[in-house]
């Protein structure tokens, strides 16, 4: 049962030119329904400005947030980007599933993602990354990617915390976290 009421449409105009210009054209997440019926803090959200490409490549991006996600256990929202954007970032199906299940230096991810995911997981974990940590990440990534990184795992976890805590039902078409005995 959702916790809190969402929007229905139609939607005020100046609302529908928010969900078009972030959904670029498809029907509204129901998180952005709902966070939109309260003004403040749909502005504080979307003023986030991580709704957008940024400094990191898709695949990268998506990495950081398919991640974030899972460590949150938040399958509303590692779902909602599993079925949008993980073809397009080139994930396999077993990247996907080590998303959720593998440790950070699963063999099917480079050196460059085994130190981004091990940041993730430590950004987690901590809320810090060690002197060794963020030398590694800073030998793979520019100084705006690297903050990039930490700006989203801070913002998916607060997207995390409000799918989980608002108790949002799966979106239709979203990809479903892989069980253990599933792993490939």
């Amino acid at each position: 049962m959702l916790r809190l009421d969402a929007l229905q449409p139609p939607y005020p105009a100046d609302i529908q030119a928010q969900f078009d210009q972030i959904m670029r054209g498809a029907p509204p997440l129901l998180l952005f329904r709902v966070m939109a019926g309260h003004p403040r803090a749909w502005s504080k959200f979307r003023g986030g400005s991580l709704l957008d490409r940024g400094p990191l490549s898709l695949r990268d991006r998506e990495i950081v947030i398919d991640r974030t996600c899972a460590l949150n256990a938040c399958e509303y929202e590692w779902g909602v980007h599993v079925a949008a954007f993980a073809a397009g970032a080139g994930l396999t199906a077993q990247q996907i599933d080590a998303t959720v299940l593998g440790p950070p230096d699963a063999s099917c991810w480079s050196d460059r993602e085994r130190a981004l995911i091990a940041a993730v997981d430590a950004l987690h974990a901590r809320a810090n990354l060690d002197d060794r940590e963020f030398v590694r990440l800073r030998a793979c990534y520019a100084e705006d990617q690297v903050l990039e990184v930490i700006l989203l795992c801070g913002f998916y976890r607060t997207v995390s915390c409000l799918a989980n805590a608002l108790g949002l039902p799966l979106e239709p078409g979203a990809a479903r976290f892989p069980r253990p005995h599933e792993a490939v």
